[in-house]
């Protein structure tokens, strides 16, 4: 491997020119540094990340804490923030968390070994007061798809109290009484502040949501045709429903029209975060739209902000609300 040290003997100057050059530092002639640049680049020199980072005290890497890098909401995720990453010549570190706190912190304590000062996070498992910690530690420390008052200014969130409240206007102007509610259950904030606002919209409006039509199952395909079938199976009549995302929406269609229903003209189903599954499926889905990779750009780009300063910014809001996009599943009763 070429070490600077090599590249200091083949072009006739200290290592600490070398360094000067690497780092972007003073006291290089333009000349002298296009020939040591060139020299790097004959010998196949790449400078070490870490290194540069103990010289300049800046970290060249974005690190990203996802839960699943398996999961299509994911992976555009963290596209979006390496989209703003290669625009400013930085590269992700994508750390998995799964779904346990213990599991994020160790994704966490990763990126902070390998010096990152610009991390982004989507956490929902683990305590809020040791995320207000991270946030102490790592100046450029953001945290996604979650709010915490304490570091406001630090939290870019998705208002999914207020896109249960959009679905259920919704079905409500196509003239739903008997509306179902499929949500996830896994333990976080999400799916219960969905249901939440689909309720009151729905009771405010005196039309009760039944307990035996809300159902709970993995936020997948299958766990929607598991709750679809949980639905068909309690005997309670319903015209629609609302369902925690696009993945699972897909197997309460299929499962319904497995059973001799027709969506939307039997059912009316509307999905969660206007993902590609929703564009190519068949009913093409009624959904919100979560604009995720837009929510990851600015997460990324707020993260970069903070690591370059000093000072702290200003306590405000960073909420985003979904938007419903009414394609076909969704029809007047």
């Amino acid at each position: 491997m070429v070490t600077i040290k090599d590249v200091a003997k083949a072009a006739g100057v200290s290592v600490a020119t070398v360094s000067r050059v690497v780092n972007n530092g003073p006291k290089v002639s333009d000349k002298k540094r296009e020939e040591i640049k060139k020299i790097m680049a004959d010998l196949g020199y790449r400078p070490n990340a870490n290194a540069r980072a103990l010289v300049s005290q800046k970290s060249t890497t974005i690190g990203v804490v996802v839960p699943d890098i398996s999961d299509p909401f994911f992976a555009v995720l963290a596209n979006g923030i390496d989209k703003v990453a290669r625009e400013h010549n930085m590269q992700i570190l994508l750390s998995t968390g799964g779904h346990t706190a213990e599991s994020e912190r160790q994704a966490i304590n990763l990126l902070l070994e390998r010096r990152c000062d610009t991390i982004v996070m989507h956490s929902k498992k683990l305590p809020a007061e040791e995320l207000v910690g991270f946030s102490k530690a790592v100046k450029g420390f953001v945290v996604i798809d979650r709010y915490i008052k304490a570091i406001a200014e630090r939290c870019i969130w998705l208002d999914n109290l207020e896109g249960g409240r959009i679905a259920g206007r919704h079905l409500l102007m196509l003239n739903h009484q008997n509306c179902a509610c499929i949500m996830s259950n896994f333990a976080i904030d999400d799916p219960v502040h969905r249901h939440n606002g689909f309720k009151e919209v729905l009771e405010a409006s005196g039309v009760a949501l039944a307990p035996e039509l809300v159902k709970y199952a993995e936020p997948n395909p299958q766990g929607g045709k598991l709750a679809a079938q949980e639905l068909l199976a309690s005997g309670k009549p319903f015209s629609a429903i609302f369902v925690y995302n696009d993945a699972m929406a897909i197997g309460v269609v299929t499962t319904l029209e497995d059973n001799g229903f027709r969506v939307p003209q039997d059912v009316s189903v509307i999905g969660f975060d206007n993902g590609i599954l929703a564009q190519f499926s068949r009913p093409k889905l009624t959904t919100l739209d979560y604009p995720v990779e837009e929510m990851a750009q600015h997460a990324a780009k707020l993260s970069m902000a903070l690591a370059a300063k000093d000072q702290t910014p200003p306590k405000q809001e960073q909420k985003y609300v979904p938007l419903l996009v009414k394609r076909e599943s969704a029809a007047r009763m």
